[in-house]
């Protein structure tokens, strides 16, 4: 399997951080994608991916944190993503749950980000949430004017909206919140999704999946969504597990 939306570099991984890195592999997960939130988180992801060869960064700045981006902060993320282990500008978007940033704020580093991860050739992840419309809008208009690919991240949003986003060429991932009680849209979406376009994860340490729900999140509970996942599609976990592998090394390019 492959976690392809993590934040090991989070406080709450502190005390035993290389612990649960180190027993990736014993759990069957390959390997994980780190995103970030800002530029020291971005740095802190840059440094995770050096020193262990299961992780690969994506760096960037997240709407929370939008009114932090500026010209030092983008100079700054070019050179990190001159590293190898770079494979993406994420995680990126608009949050009008929270507002942590103003809007205008929001949706314009969340195009900023885009024209630079065309022009350094990286594919964005994508954080959308309350804000449906703005996200499609901005993507739609991005993709006449850019070469990109996109992946929504912790997908919540209608199965109409999921085909518009796979005609455009863009992806999804699905994580934790396709099996809470209540979640009935995520379940349509996954039984709907095109299998190639489909990515696994867990959004560690946050979104713990059934039966763990309410504590930290790890890479290994994707295994949890996986089961879920193939359950609803009535298909075999163990085949879930390998396209969504082949999915997302494709996506990242690794």
């Amino acid at each position: 399997m492959i976690d392809s939306h993590v934040h090991l570099d989070d406080e709450a991984f502190e005390e035993d951080r290389e612990e649960v890195i180190k027993s990736l592999s014993e759990n069957g997960i390959e390997l994980v994608i780190n995103n970030s939130s800002d530029l020291p988180s971005s740095e802190r992801s840059v440094k995770l991916a050096n020193k262990y060869k299961n992780i690969y960064a994506a760096i960037g700045v997240h709407p929370h944190e939008a009114s932090s981006y500026n010209d030092e902060v983008e100079k700054r993320l070019i050179e990190l993503s001159k590293n190898k282990k770079v494979v993406a500008i994420g995680e990126i978007g608009l949050d009008y749950y929270y507002d942590n940033s103003p809007r205008d704020v929001q949706k314009e580093v969340f195009k900023r980000q885009i024209e630079l991860a065309a022009k350094l050739k990286k594919n964005i992840v994508i954080h959308s949430r309350d804000a449906a419309k703005d996200t499609f809008d901005i993507l739609k208009e991005a993709h006449e004017k850019y070469d990109f690919t996109a992946l929504i991240h912790c997908f919540s949003q209608s199965v109409d909206m999921m085909r518009e986003y796979l005609k455009m060429g863009d992806y999804l991932a699905l994580g934790g919140a396709v099996t809470f009680k209540n979640a009935k849209t995520p379940k349509e979406v996954a039984k709907a999704v095109d299998l190639d376009r489909l990515l696994l994860e867990t959004d560690c340490p946050y979104m713990t999946p059934v039966p763990y729900r309410g504590k930290r999140n790890e890479p290994k509970f994707v295994k949890f969504s996986c089961q879920y996942i193939a359950d609803l599609r009535q298909m075999d976990a163990g085949e879930l597990e390998k396209i969504t592998a082949i999915n997302t090394k494709r996506f990242f390019g690794i």
